[in-house]
């Protein structure tokens, strides 16, 4: 399939650091993609250069065969390109509702273009977003008051609010109860079953088995390797630099 968007050559170093060394990847559009690999092998890093948070040395990011230079994680998310973080970064002292409004404002200010029917569709995204994560009758509960899987699935609820097609996952399951992991696969499932191109990084092996179409292995920087679950998870190379017992 052709993918969404595009990686070629992507690299980044901090000082001696080779953080990303030349990675090339693909997101097609209705596929799950899982970025695995040790601590330290370069998968944040990833998400942050393709998303502008960090500029990359070299390489070229293509959003439907255009490439995006000058990229911001503001342009970016205007383009369809959603991010999580692993540390959540909601804001604590606003409410559910709040939380997810802010993922869809158009700009800072006070007063919002479009006018009430503009600010109409917010709330009617905000309100649809809720309710698939299973968050409406937490609306006006601050984030801070939250369980950590309801924190979880609010941050997904702010991706989903955007409408995007394009969903980089950074251990969005990390931390999750077993019945709280069987409604994040089927929301992600659901959601690539309609188009979303999505890449997750994820290191509870069971979930990327489970959730993925493929697994795109990175150790140091470099991709080592690309496939299908099954292929990539039994070599035993891999597992070997994964569990730390290296022998490449």
């Amino acid at each position: 399939m052709s993918p969404i968007l595009s990686v070629r050559g992507l690299a980044k170093h901090f000082g001696g650091v080779a953080a990303v060394q030349g990675v090339d990847l693909d997101l097609p559009a209705g596929l799950i993609t899982a970025l695995v690999g040790p601590n330290g092998a370069g998968k944040t890093t990833l998400f942050n250069l393709i998303t502008g948070a960090v500029e990359a040395d070299t390489g070229r990011v293509m959003l439907a065969g255009k490439e995006l230079a000058r990229r911001t994680p503001a342009r970016m998310a205007r383009l369809g390109v959603a991010r999580s973080f692993q540390d959540l970064r909601l804001f604590q002292s606003m409410s559910v509702q709040a939380n997810v409004l802010t993922a869809i404002e158009p700009h800072a200010w006070f007063w919002q273009p479009g006018g009430r029917r503009a600010r109409a569709r917010r709330l009617q995204a905000t309100e649809m977003a809720l309710a698939e994560t299973g968050l409406s009758a937490l609306t006006d509960a601050l984030a801070a008051e939250l369980a950590y899987a309801e924190r979880k699935f609010l941050s997904l609820a702010r991706i989903l609010a955007t409408g995007a097609q394009i969903w980089l996952l950074d251990e969005p399951a990390s931390g999750l109860d077993p019945a709280s992991r069987a409604r994040f696969s089927t929301l992600l499932r659901k959601h690539a079953a309609q188009g979303v191109a999505i890449c997750l990084v994820e290191h509870n092996l069971d979930i990327v088995s489970a959730l993925a179409d493929r697994i795109v292995f990175l150790d140091q920087g470099r991709k080592l390797a690309e496939g299908e679950p099954q292929a990539i998870l039994r070599d035993p190379a891999l597992a070997a630099i994964y569990f730390g017992e290296r022998r490449a």
